[in-house]
Formats: structure tokens, C-alpha cells, sequence
């Protein structure tokens, strides 16, 4: 987007721009910092204009829902938004909106939904005594729109994802996270300082950035699971962090006291990986002269992770699945079984499932060692991540390297977040760490991004996958009406839309209800 002139700057773009600088400003004093700033502003603002508009309405009685809708719609539409009512059912109203109020430059700042979200929920909570913000979709998050569902009661959204609020603790859920998150990496950091003694420049503390609601999930999942006896399955493209949620899996747990035994199945040679999994005896073939222990045995008590396990031969494969069948295994070249007491903690980057369609994959081990699947989104789904990873990187590199490079500047931090990261926090790390050798200062200026490829694979991929969910739409919507014989009703029903939302992909797709008509 090109830079206005002075003749274009308009009140509403003076404001989006400062926002947003002032966004970016708070980004470079820490990660804590930011999120609070959002939230003071989110908190004091909305109660602001809520005072304004119960003196305008001469109103001093708790909000309606109708007044409530009419409060925070005509807030955000004033300020440049395009917000309307999708439907205000019992206990939840839903919105959506087309235009964000901080404009387009908003995507290089997606926890402003944050600040949305604290106006809604606060003014909500101090009415209704409860509300829980959902944000469904999200402009900032490359989304063609935002839709926006508030419940006003703890009854109305069990299990749903959002922020709560209540009249007493305006960011309840948001300080239950930071807590978990805490005990998380104080039980990593305790595991590291043991064996870090003492801790090295080489090796640096465990740290899990979870700022996006996606890693927020996986953190709340990591409590649930860890102090159980399940196999995992953690799947994820290469370099999201598969690792470092096994070991916060593993620190959370009752072996955390016991070994942490980390291989990457695809670095072994196939003629070995059964040895070294599983250990062999003196003789069992050329060159074993002496008895040696496999990953197995050394991580008795504790925690096995293996990563890349989709490249395990059919054979180890049979004989991992006899380990977690019966609590044993046979060297190779041994004659006499050992018991073993471990948890087994897997990852990939391939989809096992087609795997196993192909034969190339047990079908009885999958289901094994996938009892609990973990799914790490890619980078590219978390842009509330990126300014903390940025910050820990640049931490991290400046100790590597004796630098004291304190930030990025504004383009590069949108260069950042228009960039997909195929190669994710790696590559990351690895474009940072180029920058950081050649930058003069305490700001990186440049960051060498082939943004023409990434801008047209990012154009094809967007277009691609609209293309696909509308065609899967369309056929769905089809099937709905001829199977309900045009009634909108039963079709919003199954569709789990409103009945205002099927009228408009009737538009969107040109259906002619009367066809459907019995």
C-alpha cells in the first residue's frame, strides 16, 4: 500500500495510525507489555462510552440487549467500521463486520481484536453480570471478515473458545492462561536447570510462545493430558516446535524427574534404527562387540519422544508395537524379554492416515501411539505469536552473536507478518539471524524477504482455498435443500448459520429456491 500524501490524511487515518504506531512501540518494551496497554486502553474506553451513551440516552438502569447491540454497534461504526447484527438469539448476539476500524494495516496487529473484544465483553459483563467474547473470524487474520459472537451467559458457551468477563474479573480467562502458561515453563525451566549446570550460551532455557488462541488451545491441552499415562501424537509442519511441546508434555508430568530421551527416527539409518531403538547383544551382528542399550532402556521412568516416527521400517514398527502392547522388548540378537516402563511421546510431518492407506504405515500401531493427536497450526495461522517470537529470537541471537539489536523496525514487522513462513519458527530464527550479523544500530531496517514469490503464492493459496470452500458450500447447500425439500429452517439448522445467513448464499450462489419446492 503506498504511503498517503498529507492531503489524504483524514481524522479517522491520524487515529489509525497512531494506534497502530503506538502498537508497534509497545511491541519493543516486551511481550507482557503490549497486551496490558491493550487492555488498560480496552477497559477505560469502554466504560467511557458507555457513560457517554447513558447520558445521551438518559439512561441510568443496566443496559437491554437491544440498548447493548445499539451501543456497541454504532461505537464501532463511527469510528470507521462497517459492523451489522447477524442475530441476537437467548444468551447470544453475533456480529459481523467488513471493515475494520483500524484499517488495513491491521493485520500486522491482530491482538487489536483484542481490544474489541475487552469493549464488548466489559460493557456486557457490567450489565448482564457475565459475558464470553468468541471471535470467530477476524479481519486482522487475513479473514474477509470479522464475525463476532458475545454470550451473556456462563450456561450459553461451555466449551467454547473466547474470553470471559465478568463484573468483578474483566480478563479472567486471559489471566488463567498467563498462569498455566507460567507453571508450564517453570516446570520446563526447573528440568533445564538441572541438566544445564551450568547453563551454557549454547543452550538456552525452553521457552513456548502462546499468545494466538490456537497455542493457547495446545497449552490447555498439555495440562489435561500430561500427568496421564496416553501416548501422544503430535503432528505439525517442520519447525512449528513439535519438540518443545513434548518436553513441556513430559515436564508437566509425573516422570518429569526421569529422563527426557528425544531421536529423530529419519536421522538413523534404516540398517541401524532397530538397534538403536531397541539396543543389541554382543554378536548380534558384525561389529557389536559389546552389549548396548537402546533409547528404550535409557529412558526407563521417564519419556521417549520420537520424532519423524513415519520413517520407522516396518519392522521396528512391529517391534515398537510390542512394546507398548505388552511393556517389553528384545534386543536384537537377544534371546530373553525386558520390561520397560516408559511414555511414548510421537511426531510427525506427514499424514499417517494416508500412510497407513498406502500400507507404508501399521494401521494397529497408528491408533497406538495416537490415543491423544496434538495438531501445531504453521506459523502462518498464528500472527499474535510472530512480535513475541521476534523479541525471544532477537534476545537469543543478540547472546549468540554479542549483539544488542533491540527491535525491528515498522516495515520489517510487516514484512513479517505479510511473509508465510513455510519453514516456519526456524526459518524465522534464520532470517533474523542474517539480519542481526549485518545491522548497524539497535533496529533491523531490512529483511532480504523473496516477497514477489511469497505475495503470488499467498494470492494462489488464498484463491485456491476459496475457490475449494465454496464449491464444497455450494454442493453442501444443494444437498441441504433438496434433502429438506427449500426449508430455510432445517437447512440454517444443519448449517449451523442462521436462516438470514442461507438467504445469502442463496444470492452468493444464485439458487433459485422455488427448484426445491415439494
Amino acid at each position: 500500500m503506498n504511503e498517503p500524501s498529507l492531503s489524504d490524511v483524514t481524522p479517522t487515518f491520524f487515529l489509525q495510525t497512531f494506534i497502530l504506531e503506538l502498537m508497534h512501540a509497545s511491541e519493543q518494551q516486551g511481550q507482557k507489555h503490549c497486551e496490558q496497554l491493550i487492555e488498560h486502553i480496552a477497559k477505560t474506553a469502554g466504560c467511557f462510552f458507555e457513560e457517554s451513551y447513558r447520558e445521551e440516552k438518559n439512561n441510568s438502569a443496566l443496559l437491554s440487549t437491544q440498548s447493548y447491540i445499539e451501543l456497541i454497534l454504532a461505537l464501532k461504526n463511527n469510528i470507521g467500521g462497517n459492523f451489522s447484527l447477524v442475530s441476537s438469539q437467548q444468551d447470544c448476539i453475533t456480529l459481523s463486520n467488513t471493515c475494520c476500524p483500524f484499517g488495513e494495516r491491521v493485520t500486522n496487529f491482530p491482538e487489536l481484536c483484542r481490544m474489541t473484544s475487552s469493549v464488548f465483553g466489559g460493557i456486557a459483563a457490567r450489565n448482564f453480570g457475565y459475558a464470553k467474547v468468541e471471535i470467530k473470524q477476524s479481519i486482522a487474520r487475513n479473514n474477509r471478515t470479522c464475525e463476532v459472537c458475545v454470550y451473556t451467559s456462563p450456561t450459553a458457551a461451555p466449551g467454547i473458545s473466547g474470553i470471559e468477563y465478568t463484573d468483578t474479573t474483566p480478563i479472567k480467562s486471559i489471566q488463567n492462561i498467563d498462569e498455566l502458561h507460567s507453571r508450564i515453563e517453570e516446570s520446563m525451566h526447573q528440568i533445564w536447570r538441572k541438566q544445564s549446570k551450568p547453563p551454557t550460551k549454547k543452550h538456552q532455557p525452553p521457552i513456548i510462545i502462546a499468545k494466538s488462541p490456537s497455542m493457547q488451545k495446545i497449552l490447555q491441552s498439555i495440562e489435561v493430558i500430561a500427568p496421564t499415562l496416553a501416548t501422544v501424537l503430535i503432528q505439525g509442519q517442520t519447525g512449528v516446535g513439535k519438540e518443545l511441546i513434548a518436553r513441556a508434555i513430559h515436564a508437566m508430568s509425573e516422570r518429569c524427574n526421569q529422563p527426557f530421551i528425544s531421536i529423530n527416527c529419519g536421522a538413523i539409518p534404516e540398517t541401524l534404527i532397530e538397534s538403536v531403538l531397541f539396543g543389541h547383544e554382543k554378536g548380534a551382528f558384525t561389529g557389536a562387540i559389546d552389549v548396548h542399550q537402546g533409547y528404550f532402556e535409557r529412558a526407563e521412568g521417564g519419556t521417549l519422544f520420537l520424532d519423524e516416527i513415519d520413517s520407522l521400517s516396518l519392522a521396528a514398527q512391529t517391534r515398537l508395537l510390542r512394546v507398548l502392547q505388552e511393556g517389553e522388548l528384545e534386543r536384537v540378537g537377544g534371546k530373553k524379554m525386558l520390561s520397560v516402563d516408559l511414555r511414548i511421546i510421537s511426531a510427525t510431518n506427514q499424514n499417517l492416515e494416508a500412510l497407513v492407506k498406502q500400507n507404508l504405515f501399521r494401521n494397529d500401531l497408528y491408533y497406538r501411539i495416537n490415543v491423544v493427536e496434538l495438531n501445531i497450526p504453521p506459523l502462518a495461522e498464528r500472527p499474535e505469536d510472530l512480535p513475541y517470537l521476534v523479541q525471544l529470537i532477537l534476545q537469543r541471537l543478540n547472546k549468540k552473536h554479542n549483539r544488542n539489536v533491540e527491535s525491528v523496525s515498522r516495515k520489517v514487522m510487516q514484512k513479517i507478518h505479510a511473509y508465510p513462513w513455510l519453514g516456519n519458527v526456524r526459518e524465522l530464527e534464520n532470517m533474523l539471524e542474517r539480519s542481526i550479523l549485518f545491522t548497524i544500530g539497535k533496529e533491523i531496517t531490512e529483511l532480504n524477504l523473496p516477497i514477489s514469490i511469497e505475495t503470488k503464492n499467498k494470492k494462489e493459496w488464498k484463491e485456491i482455498k476459496e475457490i475449494a470452500v465454496s464449491k464444497a458450500e455450494h454442493a453442501f447447500l444443494d444437498e441441504s435443500l433438496k434433502r429438506h425439500k427449500g426449508d430455510i429452517k432445517k437447512v440454517a439448522d444443519e448449517m449451523e448459520v442462521t436462516t438470514r445467513a442461507v438467504y445469502g448464499k442463496l444470492r452468493k450462489y444464485n439458487i433459485r429456491l422455488t427448484a426445491y419446492k415439494a
